[in-house]
């Protein structure tokens, strides 16, 4: 099987590091994209050129912008078609490979000397033409990109975090890098939202772990930049259900652990990726309750973390 080119090597990468981020398996990928499960076997591994949709589908599931990777999308195109190292006059050269610096051409063979070289001295050989502007965008353009990428690569560090550990054990809860965004939201704003879609997921705290009778697992989280908690779960059955609270809500009142916020697993892309419950304000010291429903009917199992103080 002939090698991918650098550049749709290049943009592979990118999709492999936003699929990563969306934490959905190809299974996933295909039911929630109008591509099936081999097309992105292939765009992932850099086998095929996706198609420009495609990359503006995972861009959109992995909440990332759309520019730097259609731009890689554009590059690898336009090597595919051969359009990158095309001059301007439609006649057809060897492609250069990108470059920051790419060598200027020969110069043109000097005319022929006159009948009277004595009369008439030799004139100069005319001044190199430049690269062709096609071949010397692309090279400025990858150059640019690829530090683009370094700098979204170590962003991207964070969300290896929210994958789930196939192995059964559940990743490490050390400190990863910042997230690429600040959060949308603090406290009592919280209330409710999604801890993905309000930026809060990026580096929390594990509270504690639970792994259930049936398999799967469960988390407690908590963010000190947002001041809440959640709690998720993978490893688990289509209509297995969990639930969580947090106390100090109202207390000496008459719901001293304040709403109770659930989630469930109700297809095979979330039984394949985590399921996170809704966010709750949590202060320093309160306690976390998780429980755990599952669908085939066991017993209910709940567990309990504290809030750093």
């Amino acid at each position: 099987m002939t090698a991918p080119s650098p550049e749709r090597a290049r943009l592979a990468d990118a999709l492999r590091d936003l699929k990563t981020r969306t934490g959905l398996s190809l299974v996933g990928l295909a039911a929630k994209t109008a591509f099936s499960k081999s097309s992105w076997d292939r765009y992932l591994n850099g086998r095929t050129l996706p198609p420009r949709e495609a990359v503006q589908d995972l861009c959109r599931l992995a909440g990332e912008r759309e520019g730097r990777c259609l731009a890689l999308w554009e590059i690898a195109e336009a090597e595919g078609s051969g359009r990158a190292g095309r001059p301007p006059d439609g006649t057809r050269t060897a492609s250069p490979a990108p470059s920051l610096s790419p060598d200027p051409p020969s110069p043109s063979p000097s005319p022929s000397p006159s009948p009277s070289p004595e009369a008439s001295p030799r004139p100069l050989p005319p001044s190199p033409s430049p690269p062709p502007p096609a071949a010397h965008r692309t090279a400025t353009v990858a150059a640019v990109l690829a530090s683009v990428c370094a700098v979204a690569v170590g962003s991207m560090a964070a969300v290896a975090l929210l994958l789930p550990h196939r192995d059964g054990e559940p990743r490490s809860s050390l400190s990863p890098s910042p997230a690429p965004t600040a959060p949308r939201c603090q406290g009592a704003a919280c209330e409710g939202k999604s801890p993905m879609h309000m930026k809060c997921g990026g580096s929390p705290t594990t509270l504690a772990t639970h792994h259930t009778a049936t398999g799967a697992w469960l988390e407690l989280r908590y963010s000190e930049e947002c001041g809440t908690s959640w709690a998720r779960m993978w490893g688990t059955s289509i209509g297995d259900r969990i639930e969580m609270t947090a106390s100090g809500h109202d207390e000496g009142g008459d719901n001293p652990r304040g709403p109770v916020l659930s989630a469930e697993v109700r297809n095979t892309v979330d039984a394949d990726s985590y399921v996170y419950t809704p966010m709750t304000a949590s202060r320093p010291g309160a306690v976390v309750r998780s429980c755990f429903r599952p669908t085939a009917g066991g017993e209910k199992e709940c567990f309990d973390g504290s809030v750093p103080e």
